[in-house]
Parts: C-alpha cells; sequence; structure tokens
C-alpha cells in the first residue's frame, strides 16, 4: 500500500541532504562571510537554512514543482554556474502552495457537473468525450482544425528532433541570452 506522507517525509530528507550537498559545491559557500553577503545579499549559511526551511514547509505533500526541483538539483552547475542563481531558481519552485496528490485510480473517474451543481458519472461515454471541463457543451462544427491538418500531416523520418538536440539548443540559447540587470 502507498502512504504519501511517509513516502513525502523520507523524500523531503533525502531532497534537504541532496540540496545542502549542492549548495555547498558552489565557491561561495567557501567565501567568508562578508564576500557572501557582497554576492548573495546574506551568508551562505542563512541561504540554506532558508532554503531548506521551504522544503521542510510541505506538510501534507511535496510542492507540485518536485519533477523541477530534482531536476536543477541534478544539473545545478550545468544549468547555473552562480550559487545567486541557483537560489533563485530553487527559491522559485519552492515558493508554490499546491502540493501533488496522488489518486489510487490509474486515471480519475468520469464525472459531469449537473446544474444544481452535483457531480455524477455519465451513463453514455460518449458524452463525455463531447464535454469541456467546466461542463460546457461546444458549439457545433467547433473543432480544432488546426489539429485536424496537423494529424492529416504525413510526417517522414527527416521531420523527428531528438532530445539532445533541444538540450543543445536550450544550452546555446541560454549562453547567448543577454543577462538583465543583477539586484
Amino acid at each position: 500500500m502507498f502512504h504519501l506522507r511517509q513516502d513525502w517525509e523520507k523524500l523531503r530528507s533525502m531532497l534537504s541532504f541532496y540540496l545542502k550537498q549542492v549548495l555547498s559545491q558552489y565557491p561561495e559557500s567557501k567565501m567568508t562571510t562578508e564576500q557572501q553577503i557582497s554576492l548573495l545579499g546574506e551568508t551562505f549559511s542563512e541561504l540554506v537554512k532558508r532554503l531548506d526551511d521551504a522544503v521542510h514547509s510541505f506538510d501534507e505533500g511535496p510542492p507540485f514543482t518536485l519533477q523541477r526541483l530534482c531536476e536543477i538539483l541534478l544539473s545545478a552547475r550545468n544549468i547555473y554556474p552562480k550559487l545567486s542563481k541557483l537560489a533563485l531558481a530553487l527559491e522559485k519552485n519552492l515558493l508554490v502552495t499546491s502540493t501533488l496528490t496522488v489518486s489510487s485510480d490509474s486515471y480519475p473517474p468520469a464525472t459531469i457537473q449537473k446544474s444544481n451543481g452535483a457531480y455524477e458519472k455519465p451513463e453514455n461515454p460518449q458524452h463525455q468525450a463531447n464535454s469541456v471541463e467546466n461542463g460546457v457543451e461546444p458549439a457545433v462544427g467547433d473543432g480544432d482544425e488546426i489539429m485536424a491538418e496537423a494529424e492529416e500531416t504525413e510526417v517522414d523520418e527527416g521531420m523527428t528532433i531528438d532530445m539532445e538536440t533541444i538540450e543543445e539548443i536550450a544550452r546555446s540559447s541560454e549562453a547567448n541570452s543577454t543577462p538583465t540587470v543583477e539586484s
């Protein structure tokens, strides 16, 4: 049986540990207190405590940005050469208030909201396929023409792009972007 709260507590401890490990790999962690304050606006230990407290603030479950947090921590040195940039990215992903929810069903049961506000399972599965999430029926002929055209288009092998190419494009665009004024 899956126990989200217990699993999140274990994962949160591992995330906290790894967060501290990653932050300590930056040269700013070895600087004097004065240098840290001038570069980061706070001491390294204050930064670590603030980010760690943010991780531990999620009591009910992991933040919905958990995947991105893990991606950032796993590639921190490659993505963020400066600790200040890494700290901003982590903080941005830890300032969320929504948490992940876990369902024991592989897909949530289909429901339709009735005019009285109650929800019910549809008897006719076709009805659900035509309904919109907020319960409004689409107008006749209101299909997605662009998607229909895309589905009709034949794809040949020359039209594929692999993840390595996408990552290279992302890295080159990050390297070529001009930084904004830092505070």
